[in-house]
């Protein structure tokens, strides 16, 4: 399986054995949009031009693919994401596939990241698909989703603002830290006292929500620097990154401690580039060993955007039967029902 992904900034091309990576390349454009804080979507789509048939040279090349011949079927996302990012991936899948023949498929992007942790390499043993609880973390998604099988999945909470990794963005740039906010956070918060300040935790004290919200924290760093003004020096820093990512967290976990309490799953798995965060890890393992769950976390190299965990989700519907068509939708949920297999 030859996947392509390419929703945001990242230009991914990827070559898969069922969940066996045989090569994955990955092109990133963060020093193009570091200087603007953010993604810029235009800027993504050119550079998702430029970079997009070098990429998958590269992967056919490391994975000892000599011709798209020795491919069985292709693979793209087709959504959710920038609609001129995923355009890019998606007519260079439609013009190999109209070359070649082969069968292309269309993923969705979350369902690639569900599909992250279950991914094996010349490092570690793939990991059967099975169901459980996924927590996606990342810049446009915070969601809790109940993966009942293949295709099948229901969403018991999600962001009502702000996704997790997108707060991380923001008070980034508050602080002048730079893009992306959330490696640099988090090294600065490993430093830091996390009780430092005590930032909100939102929406924790009804047991039964199961939603998140990071405006109102992304708020209280704001009225700290205004009211203290830039930190002067680097411990002052450390904490208030270390408060506020004890504050990310703290809602990341506990609310999703009470969604596998509450469909009685045995596993969770963390996916999605916040799943990066080494403090998030930490009190994940912490938790598992608590409450006696068993914990999935993609190695750090599949936490972000690549194409070997859409190829992935793709072999696994070809296994299943399924031939899903590719559908360019800049925002559609996963419980949609065109991803379900019935």
């Amino acid at each position: 399986m030859l996947a392509i992904e390419s929703s945001c900034d990242e230009t991914a091309c990827a070559i898969v054995d069922g969940f066996e990576v045989r090569a994955s390349v990955v092109a990133s454009q963060i020093e193009v949009h570091a200087r603007f804080g953010g993604i810029v979507p235009e800027l993504a789509s050119r550079h998702h031009l430029t970079a997009i048939v070098p990429v998958i040279e590269e992967a056919m090349e490391r994975a000892g693919v000599a011709s798209f011949a020795e491919l069985d079927a292709l693979a793209v996302t087709d959504g959710p994401g920038l609609v001129g990012a995923l355009l890019v991936g998606v007519q260079a899948a439609r013009g190999i596939a109209a070359a070649t023949e082969l069968p292309l498929l269309g993923i969705h992007h979350m369902e690639g990241h569900i599909f992250s942790a279950l991914l094996g390499d010349h490092e570690r043993a793939a990991r059967p698909f099975e169901p459980h609880l996924a927590l996606l973390v990342s810049g446009g998604h915070s969601e809790l989703v109940d993966v009942r099988g293949l295709g099948d999945y229901a969403i018991l909470g999600a962001t009502r603002d702000d996704a997790a990794g997108e707060a991380f963005d923001k008070v980034s740039k508050m602080l002048g830290l730079g893009y992306p906010g959330g490696p640099i956070i988090d090294r600065l918060a490993a430093e830091g006292d996390p009780a430092a300040i005590a930032f909100p935790r939102a929406m924790l004290s009804d047991s039964k929500n199961l939603e998140f919200s990071f405006s109102g924290l992304k708020t209280a760093v704001l009225v700290h620097i205004e009211e203290h003004g830039q930190p002067a020096s680097r411990g002052h820093l450390a904490d208030i990154c270390a408060s506020f990512q004890a504050a990310v967290v703290d809602v990341l976990v506990t609310k999703a401690r009470r969604a596998r309490a509450r469909v009685g799953r045995r596993r969770i798995h963390v996916v999605g580039g916040v799943s990066a965060n080494r403090g998030l890890r930490e009190a994940f393992a912490a938790a598992a060993v608590a409450d006696g769950f068993e914990l999935e976390i993609p190695p750090l190299r599949y936490c972000g955007d690549n194409a070997a965990m859409i190829a992935a989700a793709a072999a696994a519907r070809i296994a299943a039967g399924a031939r899903p068509r590719v559908d360019v939708a800049a925002s559609v949920a996963l419980d949609d029902p065109r991803l379900s297999l019935s």
